[in-house]
């Protein structure tokens, strides 16, 4: 499936703003939520490509956000690859354990996560 619409959900007005730039010069709709609930509600709604997910939030954190996406029924279709700062490698094991396809650890590199995406 070519990956069109991207939801990032990030709490970091700046990590949205830099990832917006890179994924927009690259061809890539993006829409935004500013939560892990948000995410989710927006992922069940716009049906996007790819999901974008931070960890670190207030409230949900994105390790739990990517375990409900991709278990649930409306939204498991749906890859998530977590981008992050928390970068250890229990980290990244934990959070494919939730069902991410992959794992970016900020600052994020244009030439990575577009490589990361397009093998998706």
């Amino acid at each position: 499936m070519a990956i069109k619409n991207i939801l990032v959900v990030d709490d970091s007005p700046t990590d949205v703003y830099l990832l917006r730039e890179i994924l927009t010069k690259n061809g890539y709709t993006v829409t935004t939520a500013a939560s892990g609930e948000e995410g989710i509600v927006k992922a069940k709604a716009e049906k996007p490509d790819l999901v974008l997910m931070d960890v670190v939030m207030p409230g949900m954190s994105g390790f739990e956000a990517t375990r409900a996406l991709t278990r649930g029924t409306e939204t498991a279709h749906i890859p998530v690859i977590i981008c992050t700062t928390k970068g250890q490698e229990t980290d990244k094991a934990w959070g494919l354990r939730q069902g991410a396809r992959d794992y970016i650890v900020k600052p994020i590199v244009e030439k990575e996560l577009i490589g990361k995406i397009k093998v998706l």
